[in-house]
């Protein structure tokens, strides 16, 4: 299984959340959007925060030869 990219998870819980907003989905159907919902942007803060991490390890190892 492909993983998604940062923009595609955030995609994603864009649309959840348009799925969300309709008025006509059952209780049910909101918790399961809801829960996919926040897993998918659980999982992009945590691409985020890894590429964060590279990017201060990379001008870390810059700044270091400099």
């Amino acid at each position: 299984m492909n993983e998604l990219s940062f923009e595609q998870k955030i995609t994603h819980a864009k649309e959840i959340l348009e799925k969300l907003m309709n008025p006509e989905i059952t209780l049910s159907q909101s918790v399961e959007f809801y829960k996919e919902g926040v897993k998918e942007l659980q999982e992009a803060t945590a691409l985020l925060e890894k590429a964060k991490l590279e990017f201060e390890e990379y001008n870390k190892k810059d700044e270091e030869q400099s």
